[in-house]
């Protein structure tokens, strides 16, 4: 089966199949254990003929003995596979987040799409939960069904008439439990929804509250936030009204079953159909009856939330990637041998129209738009987030379509700039993704990276220098510190080909003349794009072009851009 018809149903088959030895080594435990429950009643039955009827004392301390046997075993056989169980749920959930998180961080790119990262957690953490609580539920039904059997068999044996009506009765209270769960199934799915909504936007909120305080946008956040903690709050209630109903009606059945399997026995015993050891029998296992029946509503409900929650899951793994992978293609480890030549062939994407760049390598070329969404489109292109609709994007002459992706992503770096830290020191996030590949050129070590960006005086202001805890996403740093620390992880990482957007914008511009001094040396003799429309960065290019209104307007050097084109002049310098 293809990820692009992954389903619900699917994603549970894999999730218990995964697991199928420990849940059949719990299945089998469990159904050890029930039946053992269910024997109990047979046993104490036996000592009462055996001892107090027949007046037999050594057939009754053997049936005695014998319970004592089987009480060691139910201890044993619930504990083991209480372990077996909890192992396979916990397993199967474990799995499911690797293979959500590795969906998400997918080359391929498109399970993000439409999805808030809190809401991508959610299904990441909770769903993947209930899926692995399904195996759990399975090892628990399957227990109770054998208990059941055990105990019918156990009454046919006292009473034909007691034993079918057990038979008979169990699977329509089975059935009936089934239809009553549907509903709690709609609204689980409802509720996990609403649930990852409202945490997808209150990460959103937290990671914005800065900005918001700063532009006083605090109320409309609150505002914001509180309608969709109320409806997140309603469907909750509502699965926990469908949830308390499936479990009193199920509860009033089975309720109503074991009265009619006790009255039942005891007319029987009235009659003289039955002894007393048989009475004693019937008795206790109708009350014993209750734990496996009691069962089948918390099964039920635990399969209907992991059916819901399988849904959520399906949609993110099969979710449409961005930019298709070539399978044909086999890796040529492009990273390695990258020459950094990158050419835009008659490019149409987006706002982009025919756009035709061509950068060799080891060249420092800017590039100026007019339109912010020109600029993302290029960005997307360049660092094949999305592929062209027309024309294509070429490295050493082969378009990146033809290369392997994760070769693409290795040799070309697109730092953009919005791009996050992570939580760790600061020396920890310029060196994350410091490998240099084996080209035969040494890369910058993190102290240079750090001094070409300009993070050093950061460093010299943190406590502990460069070995200073940053937090979550860098929120310890202000915004030009986040940016300059970004920067140098992208200038450490050494890329082949590296593309730089707006890499300044939250520095003061003594710092921005530094650092573009800074990038033109760290990266000599290194293919380097500047999308950016900062007169520092520019005047450090090679050459620039300028896109307007999605086609190349204008080619030259900043200087002479600068004074002949008045296009230049407007989109650069005011």
């Amino acid at each position: 089966m293809g990820k692009a018809d992954l389903s619900a149903r699917a994603v549970l088959r894999r999730a218990i199949g995964g697991q199928r030895r420990d849940v059949l080594l719990g299945a089998a435990l469990g159904a050890c254990h029930q039946g053992g429950e269910a024997l109990v009643p047979v046993l104490i039955g036996l000592a009462i003929e055996q001892g107090v009827l027949a007046g037999d004392p050594a057939g009754m301390l053997f049936w005695l003995g014998a319970l004592g046997v089987v009480y060691i075993g139910l201890s044993f056989g619930f504990r083991c596979g209480a372990h077996a169980g909890e192992r396979a749920a916990v397993t199967a959930a474990h799995l499911l987040r690797i293979e959500l998180v590795g969906r998400v961080l997918a080359s391929e790119g498109g399970a993000d799409d439409g999805r808030l990262p809190g809401e991508l957690a959610n299904i990441a953490t909770e769903d993947a939960r209930r899926v692995g609580a399904a195996t759990m539920a399975l090892i628990v039904g399957t227990g109770a069904v054998v208990g059941l059997a055990v105990g019918a068999v156990a009454l046919l044996r006292v009473s034909l008439a007691l034993g079918l009506l057990v038979l008979l009765g169990a699977p329509l209270l089975l059935w009936a439990g089934h239809l009553l769960s549907k509903p709690l199934e709609r609204r689980s799915e409802t509720e996990q929804e609403r649930a990852a909504r409202a945490s997808g936007v209150a990460a959103d909120l937290v990671a914005g509250l800065r900005v918001l305080k700063g532009i006083g946008a605090e109320p409309a956040a609150v505002a914001r936030y509180r309608g969709i903690s109320r409806e997140s709050l309603s469907a909750t209630l509502r699965a926990a009204r469908a949830d308390a109903w499936q479990h009193g009606v199920v509860a009033g059945l089975t309720g109503v079953f074991i009265a009619v399997v006790a009255l039942v026995g005891g007319r029987l015993a009235a009659r003289g159909d039955i002894g007393p050891g048989e009475l004693v029998t019937c008795v206790a296992l109708a009350l014993y009856l209750i734990g496996p029946l009691s069962e089948f509503p918390w099964v039920n409900a635990e399969l209907a939330q992991g059916r819901a929650s399988a849904a959520r899951i399906a949609g993110v793994l099969s979710a449409e990637h961005a930019v298709p992978r070539n399978e044909s293609c086999v890796s040529e480890a492009t990273a390695r041998r990258a020459e950094g030549r990158l050419r835009l062939r008659r490019l149409r994407y987006g706002p982009l129209r025919a756009v035709d760049i061509e950068i060799g390598p080891g060249e420092t070329v800017g590039v100026v738009t007019t339109d912010a969404a020109a600029a993302t489109a290029l960005l997307h292109c360049l660092g094949r987030r999305a592929d062209p609709d027309t024309g294509a994007v070429e490295l050493d002459g082969r378009a990146l379509s033809a290369l392997d992706l994760a070769d693409v992503r290795r040799a070309i770096l697109v730092a953009e700039h919005d791009a996050e830290l992570f939580e760790g020191t600061l020396l920890d996030n310029v060196t994350v993704a410091a490998t240099t590949p084996d080209t035969g050129r040494a890369g910058p070590d993190a102290a240079a990276a750090i001094l070409a960006s300009g993070a050093d005086e950061v460093v010299r202001t943190l406590p502990e220098g460069a070995d200073t805890a940053v937090g979550a996403r860098g929120r310890s740093l202000s915004g030009g510190q986040r940016q300059r620390v970004a920067l140098a992880r992208a200038l450490a990482a050494d890329a082949p080909v590296l593309i730089l957007h707006e890499p300044t914008t939250a520095v003061d511009a003594v710092t921005e003349v530094r650092i573009a001094a800074g990038i033109k040396d760290i990266r000599k003799g290194r293919t380097t794009l500047l999308v950016t429309s900062s007169p520092a960065l520019l005047a450090v290019t090679d050459r620039v072009v300028l896109l307007h209104e999605g086609r190349v307007h204008a080619v030259g050097e900043h200087a002479v851009l600068a004074q002949e084109h008045t296009g230049y002049r407007a989109a650069v310098f005011t």
